[in-house]
């Protein structure tokens, strides 16, 4: 297992964390044991949440590391429900007594965005006092947020200067974070990953995927890894393991001293800005043809046009357009107004495409 300096927290982590959200809960016994595996084969940092497997997640990891706390570097989410620094307290209080610990290494403000931390976090007796005050007790020992708002808001958080580390999305598919993850990592930030598996889409079979650098990897999902990993302002990539097989072979891919050489670097870099071009030419995403009249949520179409297309994700693909179905906003709601494409600035043929997206995902 490889090991980094956490930013200035002064704590040593695993480049692999495990992700506590997609234990095997109806046998507890079995995610009890995948838990101290992975702490045997090297694994010192595991991250849970108050609500994760119907609130029985962190319950798991608790009885999974009875006895070798010390050996464990704890993570755990406080989700913002109000602007209530003893509501806060309250669950923080809960999380305690579920993982059967007197502390929590790494705490986070779960899921934040810009609005929830102006309103609701850095207010008078609210969640960000509450946790400086946890912090003097000792209840825990670094106060961080985990992440979902845009790339210019995810700057303006760790400009606060109120956070020691952070957890936000980065993968193959979505490097959107890439800039905030860098810019994190220069004011001194401990940087974790979660999704480097892009929430299971990128483990899929994919010949495109599994073949982005010459020699190529085992699967898609090792490629998916080894550009985390490979990513220096990165220090820890969390995955979400069910089983001793994924378990094992995530290790295997942490184990690498060298994810990427230079030159695959380099060479992945100039695919992936192709790859980018292509999908592009299909949608840029820039949402100047929203709001569509009868609900359709076109760029979110063309996501998945793009997974399956630019990424050979056929699975992935088909998946995120059954949902965009059962939310009344898939590509066969389309009624050819074209109202879309006069405020295209790409002049994209958005009905026609739409169209194709039916064909293909349909």
């Amino acid at each position: 297992m490889q090991y980094r300096e956490f930013g200035k927290t002064g704590v040593k982590v695993s480049r692999l964390g495990f992700g506590a959200m997609r234990l095997p809960a109806k046998e507890p016994d079995k995610a009890v044991e995948l838990l101290r595996e992975g702490i045997n084969l090297g694994i010192n940092y595991i991250d849970t949440a108050l609500y994760y497997l119907d609130g029985q997640s962190e319950v798991l990891v608790g009885k999974a590391i009875k006895g070798q706390r010390d050996k464990v570097i704890l993570s755990t989410k406080n989700p913002i429900e109000d602007a209530s620094g003893a509501n806060w307290r309250k669950r923080l209080e809960k999380s305690l007594a579920k993982l059967d610990t007197d502390y929590i290494d790494f705490y986070h403000m779960w899921a934040i965005n810009w609005d929830k931390y102006v309103n609701l976090i850095d207010v008078a007796n609210g969640p960000l006092e509450e946790a400086r005050k946890a912090k003097e007790e000792g209840l825990i020992r670094h106060i961080s947020f985990s992440f979902h708002d845009s790339p210019e808001n995810l700057i303006k958080i760790i400009d606060t200067g109120n956070f020691e580390t952070m957890l936000v999305q980065y993968n193959l598919l979505d490097r959107r974070n890439e800039e905030g993850i860098a810019y994190a990592k220069s004011k001194g930030l401990g940087v974790a990953v979660m999704g480097p598996v892009g929430g299971g889409r990128l483990g899929a079979p994919s010949k495109e995927i599994a073949s982005l650098i010459p020699q190529g990897t085992k699967s898609s999902a090792e490629m998916a890894l080894r550009f985390v990993f490979a990513n220096p302002h990165v220090d820890i990539a969390l995955s979400g393991m069910s089983d001793m097989v994924m378990l094992k072979e995530n290790v295997r891919i942490a184990s690498l001293e060298e994810p990427l050489s230079e030159e695959e670097k380099k060479i992945l870099e100039d695919i992936l800005e192709e790859k980018k071009r292509l999908a592009e030419l299909y949608c840029t995403g820039c949402g100047y043809c929203m709001p569509c009249p009868n609900g359709v949520d076109i760029p979110a179409n063309f996501t998945n046009m793009n997974y399956l297309k630019i990424y050979g994700l056929k699975e992935a693909a088909k998946n995120g357009y059954n949902k965009l179905k059962e939310e009344n906003k898939a590509a066969e709601n389309c009624i050819k107004c074209y109202e879309c494409e006069a405020k295209c600035p790409q002049k994209i043929e958005i009905v026609k495409q739409l169209e194709e997206t039916v064909k293909h995902l349909a």
